[in-house]
């Protein structure tokens, strides 16, 4: 296993980059794209937006854009820096996971209108058949994320060993 001190910082920002835009490819912005593979590489997850400029060799306002985009997507969390009045950007250990229960919550909240594009198209047009099909897709999303993530933990702690309690939370 390589050593923090011994990693090529050079590879490491080739790695940023190419995978950064793996995620741009599949639909992500470029910039945000970048700072979620920056923070993803970084040991602690953290960062600030100092620390996300210089890496990235980017404007501190190009980085407050991408963390505002990447915190849409539960993605990445804003956080205070204790003791000082910089903000730090940390992805979440378990990002995948964090952001899918946190999307369940916006599949919830498209319950709504969804029911009433329904009312409004009528259900047997053509638009209220897809607008319908749209409600019916996330409500059966959001009855077996629960499960599907459970099963996720149980896969991940089988391969990794079970999370320290602090891992939890």
């Amino acid at each position: 296993m390589t050593d923090v001190g011994e990693r090529d910082e050079q590879a490491v920002l080739r790695f940023i980059e190419r995978f950064g835009a793996v995620f741009a490819e599949s639909g992500m912005p470029r910039m945000p794209s970048r700072v979620f593979v920056a923070l993803l590489a970084t040991d602690s997850g953290e960062m600030t937006a100092a620390e996300l400029a210089d890496l990235l060799r980017v404007s501190p306002a190009a980085i407050s854009g991408a963390v505002r985009y990447l915190a849409q997507m539960n993605l990445v969390s804003r956080e205070r820096e204790t003791g000082s009045r910089r903000d730090l950007y940390r992805v979440f250990d378990d990002v995948w996971y964090e952001a899918l229960f946190r999307r369940d919550e916006t599949f919830r909240r498209w319950s709504g209108p969804l029911k009433e594009g329904i009312g409004v198209l009528g259900p047997a047009t053509p638009a209220g058949k897809r607008i319908a099909e749209t409600l019916m897709f996330f409500e059966f999303v959001h009855a077996e994320l629960p499960n599907l993530l459970k099963h996720w933990r149980s896969y991940r702690d089988e391969r990794l060993g079970a999370p320290d309690s602090a891992d939890r939370s």
